[in-house]
């Protein structure tokens, strides 16, 4: 495993410390209206003030285009900061020059303040050196606690590791911990769920899975892509039927790689998608031509917990079905509790994320229970793909 310094390896007492954090929270009219972000890095923020550090969070917000732009302050964070840190939280609005420069020569050991969004000044998504140094004079040592946005190269997430003694939060380190666990040195078998709605925007991400799995379950809209490269029909379903080829190719490297493939063997079709639609469950071989597949039978569930109870670890991105109305959400809901039942037991390492599937596993009821769920969207998808995250390269060793 490649080893990265974290907060034990860091002296922090009395030194100004810039801690990158992902506070890109949902927001409506100025309020706060989902706190699970901030929830995470408060371990971090709260053991480097009480070990006497100078807390300089850096964070982003939206996408403002390198200018300021009011309506994507993080003015409104500050104070539910406050609240939630059960102390004060200073507020510089701006992330460099006389201002945050103004803000942080006033620190006392154990502050902390929060800077304006960096991404208001251009040199931000462009790394740029000029960028760089000008937060980099605002503190002794980085510390990046933010793995959702380490698929970036941005001055505050990469750039300032080269300029400076730098750690990983222990955000960042849990992340990295249970990704090693799931994909990097992993315990076998090891059996992978992808669901979503298509196949084109996780080409990569299944092509790298059969070369390092042991069963590949592919569920939700993919799955119909799949089936109807194999001549199944599909009927109305959705399905990108010119990705035919790309669907068969991943099939060839899934035998030649000695991964077996699970596709669904029933379904739950309807005539309409919305909740309560008159629904029933046919053999994958009898898809009406007028209804359209919206979740996996129970067969198919079966089939799917069977491979979970084989295994020793799961990675898991996106649901089975249309998890988002009844009743489709079954399939999903069932093979996500049947994981997390066999990981409260010990018998299994699960690890989850992208958007859908935190969504989905909350829903069951079943994500507290996974040995790690991550929030991090388009950085877990990345890492999934097998690609290098620049954010975490620059903190290894």
């Amino acid at each position: 495993m490649t080893t990265f310094k974290t907060l034990d390896d860091a002296d922090t007492a009395g030194k100004r410390v810039l801690l990158r954090v992902d506070l890109n929270v949902p927001m409506k009219d100025g309020v706060v209206t989902d706190r699970t972000r901030i929830e995470r890095v408060l371990p971090t923020i709260r053991e480097i003030a009480e070990k006497g550090g100078r807390v300089i969070l850096l964070a982003h917000f939206g996408r403002p285009k390198g200018k300021p732009n009011p309506e994507m302050s993080l003015a409104p964070v500050a104070p539910v900061l406050s609240e939630m840190l059960k102390q004060p939280v200073g507020f510089a609005d701006d992330c460099v020059g006389p201002v945050a420069e103004g803000v942080v020569s006033g620190l006392k050991d154990g502050n902390v303040v929060l800077l304006e969004n960096t991404r208001f000044h251009e040199g931000e998504e462009k790394n740029a050196d000029e960028f760089v140094n000008a937060l980099a004079s605002l503190g002794d040592i980085y510390v990046n606690d933010a793995f959702s946005a380490a698929h970036r190269a941005h001055a505050s997430t990469e750039g300032l590791a080269h300029h400076m003694p730098s750690f990983a939060g222990r955000t960042m380190q849990a992340e990295l911990e249970a990704l090693e666990k799931g994909l990097g040195q992993p315990e076998r078998p090891v059996a992978a769920v992808v669901g979503g709605a298509k196949v084109s925007s996780k080409i990569d991400l299944l092509q790298n899975l059969v070369a390092r799995v042991d069963a590949l379950v592919i569920g939700g809209g993919m799955a119909n892509t799949f089936l109807a490269a194999q001549g199944v029909s599909v009927g109305k379903s959705l399905c990108e039927h010119d990705l035919a080829d790309t669907a068969l190719s991943i099939v060839r490297a899934a035998e030649a790689a000695g991964c077996t493939i699970v596709l669904p063997g029933d379904a739950v079709v309807a005539r309409e998608f919305k909740a309560g639609a008159a629904s029933k469950t046919v053999d994958i071989g009898n898809v009406p031509e007028d209804a359209m597949i919206l979740d996996a039978g129970p067969r198919s569930v079966e089939a799917v917990n069977g491979w979970l109870d084989k295994a020793k670890t799961l990675v898991w991105n996106g649901p089975l079905g249309a998890f988002e109305i009844e009743p489709f959400d079954r399939a999903t809901v069932a093979a996500a509790r049947h994981a997390a039942e066999l990981t409260k037991a010990g018998r299994l390492v699960s690890v989850a994320g992208g958007g859908d599937t935190v969504a989905a596993l909350n829903q069951a009821g079943a994500a507290a229970d996974f040995s790690y769920v991550s929030t991090a969207g388009g950085a877990f998808l990345e890492w999934m793909e097998g690609k290098a995250l620049p954010g975490v390269e620059v903190l290894k060793t």
